[in-house]
Order: C-alpha cells, then structure tokens, then sequence
C-alpha cells in the first residue's frame, strides 16, 4: 500500500504556529497493481469515481457512469490509432471503487509519460444558479487562486472519507480543511509545465470539437494528481447540475465528442514531445 510519510512537523502545529514545514510523499511497495512496467509511451486514463462512489448526481445520469464511458470511449480511440503507439492503462474498466493513492500508484508502477483523471462537475443544491452554470474546464495540480478552485479540489478529494483506513494512509489530511492544503503550496510540482500544456490542448479540443463553454485551464490541490510522477491533469468535461450538459454528456454523441477531444490532445502533445517517454 502507498502511504503518506511525515517528513516535518504537523499540520495541527503548522496551522497554530504559523512556522515549520509539513511535506508528505507517497512511499511503501506496490501492490498487485495493474500495468507494471509498461514499456513505450503509456497514458493512464482514470475514469473518476466509482463503485459505492457516485460521484456527482445528475437527474438520469450519475459521474462515475460518464467518466468510465467517456474513459473507455477515449481508449478505444488511442489504441486503434497504430501510427501513434501509445499504449493505455485504465485505472479502472467497471464499475468498481479505486481509492485515490491507488489510482497515482497505477499510473506511477506504469512509468506513464501521461495522467488523465476525468470528472464532471456540479455545484451546490442551494446555489440559484446550478441549472445554468455550464463549461468545461481542466486542473493542474497547484495552488487554490480562487474559492470555486478550492471547493472543486474539497469536493474531489473527499472521496478518500469512503476508504476503510484513510486516516491512517493518508496522515491526517481532512479533505474539508483548507488548512490541510498547505502542502500544496510548499511543494513545487516539476511536471508543471507539461501539465498545463496537456491541460491546454485537452481544453482547446472540449471548446472547438466538443462545443462545451471556455471554464479555463486552472490549479487547484487535487491529491491524485500531486502523487503522481508525470505530467497530470483532471478534467471537468461540464455541469451536471445543468439539465442541458447533463444531456449532452448522457447521449453517446456527447460522450463520444468528449473522447475524441481528449485522445486528440493526447496525439498533439506526443507529436510535440517525440522520443519523450518517462523513467520513473
């Protein structure tokens, strides 16, 4: 199992003193986990959610039914595509529950050059205007420049309160408490700037192949990504809460439009980086 190790002080004191350090590192021996190895350029696709964990809910559709859909649908794509030799490891192909630090652990025991976690998103029940907002948009991992970044980021991770064991894995990070969020800011992710590339390209092709709204590229504190060892992203393909999206990303046309926006971006962000595959 990959665990959380406490390198410095902790976030109880951090957040008391206002001094001190808190890092923490995924480390420990893998599993039995899928895809060890993979030789030549190797994208992981993460369908978000999964098994006991719906996700967010729509009227007729739940997130973990669209992201395993739209995950496969992009995989089928890549790997008919010969000319491009990229292999695809799924972190999951069913409808199962994967925890977070098993989800960074398949893609890091694969040596994958890519990381690509695919979510839809929603907003509060109370807030007036949740059958309006629409729009995709994709994270790097980084720094909350916004409360929406953050509530996004809250929302995703809290996923790890439906581990067995999460307290003792992941050391005491409460996904509810902006103060466990420090640790994003005092570590500096190398893979940023191909990440944000990735993350541009994939947005591009949601706007201009898959008509959805311009929500931006952005950096919020997502876990799965932060423990990973290659350039990440996590999309948001659009709003379920929004009865229109919510149709579009049910029908196979949507799904299918979104796969072929993301696999697309994939191939552009190969073609720019030939030869480039990951040692980890």
């Amino acid at each position: 199992m990959i665990r959380f190790t406490r390198i410095s002080t902790s976030l109880k004191s951090l957040a008391s003193l206002a001094v001190g350090c808190v890092l923490y590192t995924f480390t420990g021996a893998p599993e039995a986990l899928a895809a060890n190895n993979v030789s030549g350029f190797t994208v992981v696709l993460d369908a978000g959610h999964g098994g006991r964990d719906f996700g967010c809910q729509g009227r007729k559709a739940s997130e973990k039914e669209i992201t395993l859909d739209v995950v496969k649908r992009t995989a089928a794509i890549l790997e008919k595509s010969k000319e491009d030799s990229i292999n695809v490891v799924l972190t999951r192909n069913n409808d199962t529950f994967v925890a977070l630090d098993k989800r960074a652990a398949i893609a890091n025991n694969a040596s994958a050059d890519l990381f690509i976690s695919v979510h839809v998103n929603s907003i509060d029940k109370r807030s007036k205007g949740r059958e309006k907002v629409h729009g995709a948009s994709v994270y790097t991992v980084g720094l909350h420049k916004s409360d929406a970044n953050m509530a996004v980021a809250m929302r995703e991770n809290s996923v790890i309160e439906l581990e067995e064991d999460f307290t003792e894995v992941y050391q005491g990070f409460d996904p509810n408490s902006s103060e466990s969020y420090i640790i994003f800011e005092l570590t500096q992710n190398r893979h940023m700037a191909n990440s944000i590339e990735l993350a541009s390209l994939v947005q591009d092709g949601l706007i201009k192949h898959a008509g959805r709204a311009d929500k931006g590229v952005r950096q919020a504190g997502f876990l799965v990504l932060w423990a990973t060892k290659m350039p990440s992203i996590l999309i948001e393909l659009d709003f379920i809460c929004n009865p229109a999206a919510e149709n579009f990303l049910a029908s196979d046309a949507g799904k299918q439009k979104c796969a072929e926006a993301i696999a697309s971006a994939v191939k552009s962000y190969k073609k720019a980086h030939p030869g480039i595959i990951q040692s980890n």
